[in-house]
Formats: structure tokens, sequence, C-alpha cells
């Protein structure tokens, strides 16, 4: 999440990368201990929205904390490549070594049960846009139905309450750092929906997505690895773990 953390500096906004242990905690635990008080160590107690910009996990994190933290004002969130209805391959691979190895707790809380935390955790109040990518080029698309990016189906990114909906020709591994994306994220943080008339590739649609940003900026990475933009490829966010941004 550096890259589109530097585009939202050289825009004007505050930003504010945040990272968790995924391997070692559950998503309540990650937002709990990790990320509510570095979000209130960035932007202080003035009440100012906070915009939040994440990648795969980042999402589900934001909307824990979303529940958890009325007193944390939620501006505007993107969410790039989340399972905001789970995945099917935590419900195929959660049992192996090698996935809770890479992923954690938290990983292994995104399978796509009713009682999953992306499941319980229901619709969203804040305005959310999702930016979803179709080029499933791993073997892992074979255990995904439909479409997907490799970790999660273009489906199941779409979450309930969201404001906008795009889709775009990428993977979920590095999905974050085409400038494309980058884009349509600023368009969001600014307008409250993306950019119909751009280049970047995909289909627009409405019906339930969002991705994580606060008015103060903001995507959710974790320090190793997982389904997120880890270098391993699983659902976490690696090395930063996000960002909140606010706009000076």
């Amino acid at each position: 999440m550096k890259k589109p953390g530097k585009w939202l500096q050289g825009e004007g906004y505050e930003v504010c990368n945040i990272g968790y242990p995924s391997r070692h905690y559950g998503i309540v635990e990650l937002a709990e201990k990790f990320v509510a008080p570095a979000v209130r160590e960035c932007v202080g107690d003035g009440g100012e929205p906070v915009y939040f910009v994440t990648h795969s996990l980042g999402g589900i994190v934001v909307r824990q904390l979303a529940e958890a933290h009325r007193d944390i004002a939620i501006g505007r969130v993107v969410m790039i490549s989340p399972p905001s209805q789970g995945t099917e391959l935590v419900d195929r691979m959660k049992g192996w070594w090698l996935f809770k190895l890479i992923n954690g707790p938290a990983g292994g809380e995104l399978g796509t049960g009713v009682d999953s935390v992306p499941n319980r955790l229901g619709a969203v109040d804040f305005e959310l846009g999702v930016i979803t990518g179709d080029n499933g080029v791993m073997w892992f698309s074979k255990m995904i139905p439909g479409e997907d990016d490799g970790r999660v189906s273009v489906e199941r990114a779409r979450q309930e309450g969201m404001g906008d909906f795009l889709v775009v020709p990428y993977s979920h591994t590095f999905i974050m750092a085409k400038d494309d994306v980058i884009r349509q994220t600023l368009h969001f943080l600014e307008a409250g929906e993306f950019n119909n008339d751009s280049e970047a590739g995909g289909a627009n649609d409405l019906e339930d997505g969002g991705f994580g940003d606060s008015e103060t900026g903001g995507s959710n990475d974790s320090e190793d690895g997982g389904f997120g933009d880890s270098q391993t490829g699983g659902f976490n966010d690696t090395e930063t773990g996000g960002f909140a941004a606010t706009a000076n």
C-alpha cells in the first residue's frame, strides 16, 4: 500500500500507514489492539472523518472497526479485492498447515459460512467503493466459482451497502499498485463514486461494494503476507498494513 499512500500524500492527504500482525491474531483483536489505537494516534480526537483505503483482509478489519468503535468517524472507504462475503479458498484450505502458517488466525476467519466474520458483520453504513479484479490466473482459481482475482470471486467481493463497484483486469496480489486503480481510488475519495469515463479497465456495477478509506485516508495492510497484499500470496497485507488519511 506504499504506492497509493504516496499518491494520496501528493494530493494533499495526511496519510498514516497502519500495520498489524495478522499471523498472530484474529480480526476482532487486530481491530481492537492495533488498528483502533493507531487510527486515534494518527488523527487525534478532533472528530474529523477518516478515509480508509484497504486491500483484501484490510476491508474486513475496517468493517470490524466501524462496528466496535462508533466514536471513530469513518468517512469514505475504498476496499480493493476484499473478501466481503468470504472466499471459498478458506473453506477448502483453512485446515492446511501451510495456509495457517501464511495467513494466521485472521485468514482462517474469512470463510463463506454464515458465521464467518465477513458475513457476521453484515451491511456497511459508511460510503464505500469496492474495486476487485477478474484476472484469476493462479491455480487457486480452480477452487473459486465464477470470475475471480485468484483469491476472491468477483461476486463475493461485493459488499451489502456499498455505493459503487468496479471490476478491473488484474489479479489479487498487485492490484492496489496499478495506476488506474489508484486513480479510481482517489476519484471515489473525492466524489463518492468511481469515474465511469476513465480508461481504468472494468465495468462499474452498483449493487453492493466499497473499499476502505476515511476522510483522513486509509488502507490496511498486515505485517505478514496472507490473503491481501502479501508476497507469499495470502489474504493479509504486508509491511505497512494499510493507511488512514485526512484531507488537509
